[in-house]
């Protein structure tokens, strides 16, 4: 059987960065797909249903493929924490965070368009905040800008300041895109990534 394509459902540059790392040749395309959690819905089905609607949104264009999805839910106190878009939405974030737990929950979805196998996988990991001063936040906000982050904390940049300890299986998940989970789907789809 021939090899399938892979790719990447999604327009972050972050997904990008550590898809790259398995060093895989890939395509990447944006999915349309409205990212508003349900009335009800927990973090993680919120997640999951998101992960699966990026990989299937895309699937018409690339009918033989193994397609990626992912999202991310942070939560905190059961509410779920989405992306600030503006500095004051993240300040409130990072605010109502120091000194709690967080629990981002990111979902993977690999999705063979040829055979309809759909692998999902929801990949929690715990990110406990610092005891941090409002002049902390500010600071980091005009370094980093971490609009389009769960949570406005980039732990792969400047946000680790505002960490005391991270718990998780793979802190790849953290970033976005739970490359452990991803290399076992991978593995089920014949994909032998080395």
């Amino acid at each position: 059987m021939d090899e399938l394509p892979l790719v990447l459902a999604s327009t972050s540059p972050y997904r990008r960065e550590l898809l790259t790392r398995l060093q895989l040749p890939f395509a990447i395309t944006a999915p349309e797909v409205d990212e508003t959690s349900r009335k009800g819905e927990r973090p993680q089905d919120t997640a999951r249903r998101l992960s699966v609607a990026k990989a299937t949104a895309v699937a018409g264009a690339y009918p033989a493929a193994l397609i990626i999805g992912s999202d991310q839910v942070a939560v905190l106190d059961g509410v779920q924490l989405g992306k600030p878009h503006t500095n004051e939405n993240a300040f409130r974030q990072l605010q109502r965070m120091r000194g709690r737990r967080v629990v981002f929950h990111t979902a993977l979805t690999l999705l063979n368009s040829r055979s309809g196998n759909c692998q999902t996988q929801v990949v929690p990991f715990e990110v406990k905040f610092r005891h941090y001063d409002d002049g902390l936040i500010r600071r980091y906000l005009d370094k980093e800008q971490p609009y389009n982050c769960a949570g406005s904390a980039k732990s792969e940049g400047l946000g680790i300041v505002l960490i005391e300890k991270m718990s998780g299986d793979d802190p790849n998940t953290l970033i976005g895109l739970p490359l452990i989970a991803l290399v076992d789907m991978l593995h089920n789809e014949g994909v032998d990534v080395v």
